[in-house]
């Protein structure tokens, strides 16, 4: 071997011998750790969520550039899923401006609630199951959520009336699509009775709502790589275990590593919660400087 590299046995033995440096034993560990979460996590974990979520779990302070260098060296990376979106058309009963304005920033719990229905595919029968949630902006945690066979108006009411049973004097702005759901009359009175104010996104701007498109991506892209589905009650059980997941155990870098969870009952428990500014991204900028009307 050491023929063919072209190096002296002298060379190699010293080398093999060699005391080894306190920061490549440190790396050494790290790179166990990354090994362990990325198994763990079903290979979820991009460079920078490996790095807040390794200094959240242990303490330390270790930087992005160090985990992402050692993150290639030993070949760990977050697997990523292409996202296709459909759409259908409808004709809508009564239909509202966009009153949120791609104005994401919420100053306290249960200001802003955006909504939004996805499907997923059961395996081995050709079935669908529906997922409607609600967010709230400010912690983008999941308010309520539903689950059914069937996209129609009684899993968009039930996903409502759970909502307002959690928090029975909220009275948020509520921003959704223009699906059939959301602009029947009988929503809208439901939306009237609590005294909500609805805002709907505009025709094929589905940015108008990017944080629900953004939450089921998260999901789509993380959950199946956790979970092992084979059925229906298997797919249920797999959203139900990843919402709570996402609202308990997922700590997040806009929050400070804290935990949708964490950040909204500390807010609750005071008159002037904390603000959690949205970082700026430079990408999306420029896409609305070029798009945004």
């Amino acid at each position: 071997m050491c023929k063919e590299l072209g190096v002296s046995h002298a060379a190699y033995y010293k080398w093999l011998h060699r005391e080894v440096p306190g920061q490549e034993l440190e790396n050494q560990r790290i790179a166990e750790l990354i090994r362990e979460y990325d198994d763990r996590f079903g290979h979820i974990l991009g460079y920078r969520r490996m790095t807040l979520w390794i200094n959240h779990f242990n303490g330390t302070d270790y930087r992005v550039k160090r985990i992402h260098r050692i993150m290639k060296a030993i070949g760990v990376h977050a697997i990523i899923r292409a996202k296709r979106k459909q759409y259908q058309s409808s004709t809508p009963e009564a239909v509202a401006e966009n009153t949120l304005k791609r104005d994401f920033h919420a100053d306290k719990p249960n200001e802003k609630w955006t909504t939004d229905i996805t499907e997923f595919k059961i395996p081995e029968v050709n079935k669908k199951l529906y997922l409607s949630a609600i967010l709230d902006l400010y912690d983008r945690s999941p308010v309520a959520y539903v689950l059914s066979n069937r996209n129609d108006n009684a899993l968009v009411f039930k996903t409502f009336d759970k909502a307002i049973a959690e928090n029975p004097d909220a009275t948020p702005l509520f921003h959704s699509d223009r699906g059939f759901q959301y602009t029947s009359k009988v929503f809208k009175m439901k939306l009237q009775k609590q005294g909500m104010e609805q805002s709907m996104s505009r025709v094929g701007h589905c940015i108008d709502n990017g944080p629900t498109e953004g939450f089921w991506g998260i999901i789509k892209t993380e959950m199946y790589c956790m979970y092992d589905i084979t059925d229906e009650e298997t797919l249920r059980k797999a959203i139900e275990d990843y919402m709570n997941f996402y609202s308990n155990e997922r700590p997040q870098e806009r929050f400070g590593g804290k935990t949708p969870a964490q950040v909204r009952k500390e807010a609750m428990l005071t008159d002037a919660p904390m603000d959690y500014p949205i970082p700026e991204n430079k990408r999306i900028q420029k896409y609305k400087a070029k798009w945004a009307a």
